[in-house]
C-alpha cells in the first residue's frame, strides 16, 4: 500500500507532464484572465508569483547571452562571423522597414481614432537615447558592470570581441598548451549551455503558475474597460501585425526562402510566442526563444547565439507597426491630417529609435512620446493610449520574437546553419519541391 501511495503523486506528475507545456500555459492564461475579471483588484495578491516568473527569466538573460554567444564563436571564423552578422542586421533592418510601411498602410486604410473623444491624460515623457549615445553605449567602460546592469548590446559586443579573439588565437597558435586551454574553455561553455537549457526547462514548468498569476493580476488591476474603449486602435494594430507575420515571416521567409511549411515554423516557435505575449518582453523571452531555436527549429548555435540576443534589442517589427498606427490614431483624435512628409518622418523615426529602445514592458510609450513630438502632436495622448499599453505590448512583442526566429532561420539556411531535416521540419511537409539545402547544423 505504501508503494502505491508513493507512486500516485509520481503518476499524477507524469500525466501532467505528458501534456505539452504550450497547452498547460494556454490553460493558465485563460484561467488567470477569468480570475482577474471575476476577482478584480483582489487578484493582485497573486502578483508575487508572477513577479517570480519574470525574475527567473531575467536571471537567465545575461548568462544565456554569454554562453550561447561564446559557444557560437567557437564555430565561427572571422569571415563567417561577418557574413552571419551582416545578413542578420540587414534582415532586421529590412523587416522593420516593411513593418512600419504596413503599419502606415493599415492606419490610413482604417483611420482609427476618428470616433474617439480625446479626454486628455498625463504624458509619460522620457528622453530617448541619441544616436551617439546608442553607438557609444555599445562599447562599455566596464564590461562586468554592463553585464551586471543587463546592458544587452554592450554585453553582446564584449562577448563577440572576446570570443572572436579566442577563435583567432586558436587558429593561429602553434603552442599546444594554449590550443588545449582554449578547447577546454569552449568545452566548459558547451556544458554550461546545456545546464542553462535545463534551468530554462525548470523555469517553464513554473511558468504555468507564473502565467496564471500574471494574467490574473493584470486583468484584475487594469480591467477590460480601456481595451473596449480603444478597441479600434487595438484592432488595427492586430490586423497590421497579422499581415506582417503572415506575409513576411510565413509567406516570404518560411515558404519562399526556406521552402518549408509555415505550420512547421509556428509549431517550432509557439513556446516563445506564448511567453512573449504573456510577459511583454523580448529580452525576458530570450531564454525560451533560444530553446525553441535550438531544439525545435534546429538552428545552429553559431547563428542563433548571435542573432537572437541582438534581435531582442534591435528587432522591433511589432513596435514599428504599433507606433505607426498609434500616431495616425492620435492625429485623427485631435483632428490633424498627416501629410506624406509627416508620414515619412514617422517612418524614419520609427526605424531609427527602435534600435535604441529596450525590449522591455513599457518601452513602447517612450517610443510614442518621441514620434508624437517629431510630428507636433500633443504628448498628452500618451497617457490616453497607456490604458491599452498592456495588450498592445503583448501583441507587438509576440511579433518581435516571431521575427527574431524567422530571421535566424533564414540566416541559418543562407549560411548552412540550420538542419531542415530534423525537429519540427521533419514532421512538416515542404512548401516547395526545393529544400535540399537543409544542411545539418554545424556542417
Amino acid at each position: 500500500m505504501s508503494t502505491t501511495q508513493e507512486s500516485l503523486p509520481r503518476r499524477t506528475w507524469e500525466q501532467y507532464r505528458s501534456i505539452p507545456i504550450i497547452y498547460r500555459i494556454a490553460v493558465a492564461f485563460v484561467l488567470g484572465t477569468a480570475l482577474g475579471a471575476i476577482a478584480g483588484e483582489r487578484a493582485a495578491v497573486l502578483s508575487p508569483l508572477g513577479d517570480l516568473f519574470l525574475r527567473l527569466l531575467e536571471m537567465l538573460i545575461i548568462p544565456l547571452i554569454v554562453f550561447t554567444l561564446l559557444g557560437g564563436m567557437r564555430k565561427l571564423t572571422p569571415s563567417k562571423l561577418g557574413k552571419v552578422g551582416g545578413l542578420t542586421v540587414a534582415l532586421y533592418a529590412a523587416t522593420t522597414t516593411i513593418a512600419a510601411l504596413i503599419g502606415l498602410a493599415v492606419a490610413n486604410l482604417f483611420d482609427p481614432g476618428t470616433a474617439v473623444e480625446f479626454t486628455g491624460g498625463e504624458a509619460q515623457q522620457a528622453e530617448p537615447p541619441s544616436v551617439s549615445e546608442v553607438v557609444l553605449g555599445i562599447v562599455p567602460e566596464n564590461p562586468l558592470a554592463a553585464m551586471v546592469n543587463g546592458e544587452i548590446l554592450a554585453t553582446i559586443f564584449v562577448v563577440v570581441v572576446f570570443g572572436l579573439a579566442l577563435t583567432i588565437v586558436r587558429e593561429s597558435t602553434t603552442e599546444e598548451p594554449i590550443a588545449d586551454a582554449i578547447d577546454g574553455f569552449f568545452g566548459f561553455i558547451d556544458a554550461g549551455t546545456q545546464a542553462l537549457f535545463t534551468i530554462v526547462w525548470g523555469v517553464m514548468e513554473y511558468g504555468v503558475v507564473g502565467v496564471f498569476a500574471l494574467m490574473a493580476t493584470a486583468i484584475g488591476t487594469e480591467g477590460l474597460g480601456a481595451i473596449v474603449q480603444l478597441g479600434a486602435l487595438v484592432g488595427v494594430i492586430a490586423i497590421g501585425i497579422a499581415i506582417h507575420m503572415t506575409v513576411t515571416y510565413l509567406g516570404v521567409m518560411t515558404v519562399g526562402i526556406l521552402g518549408q511549411s509555415p505550420l512547421a515554423f509556428l509549431d517550432g516557435a509557439k513556446d516563445a510566442m506564448v511567453t512573449a505575449f504573456t510577459i511583454r518582453s523580448s529580452s525576458g523571452t530570450l531564454p525560451v526563444t533560444i530553446t525553441d531555436a535550438e531544439r525545435n527549429l534546429r538552428i545552429d548555435e553559431s547563428v542563433y547565439g548571435f542573432g537572437l540576443p541582438l534581435g531582442a534589442t534591435i528587432n522591433m517589427d511589432g513596435a514599428a507597426i504599433r507606433q505607426a498606427v498609434t500616431v495616425v490614431f492620435a492625429a485623427n483624435m485631435v483632428g490633424v491630417s498627416l501629410g506624406l512628409g509627416d508620414q515619412l518622418i514617422v517612418l524614419a523615426t520609427v526605424i531609427l529609435i527602435s534600435i535604441g529602445t529596450a525590449g522591455v514592458p513599457g518601452a513602447g510609450l517612450i517610443m510614442l512620446t518621441v514620434i508624437l513630438n517629431a510630428v507636433g502632436l500633443p504628448l498628452e495622448i500618451v497617457g490616453f493610449v497607456a490604458g491599452v499599453d498592456p495588450i498592445l505590448g503583448r501583441i507587438a512583442t509576440t511579433n518581435n520574437v516571431t521575427g527574431d526566429l524567422a530571421v535566424a532561420s533564414v540566416v541559418g539556411k543562407w549560411t548552412d546553419g540550420i538542419d531542415l531535416t530534423e525537429g519540427v521540419w521533419a514532421d512538416g511537409s515542404q512548401a516547395s519541391g526545393d529544400g535540399e539545402d537543409g544542411v545539418a547544423a554545424g556542417d
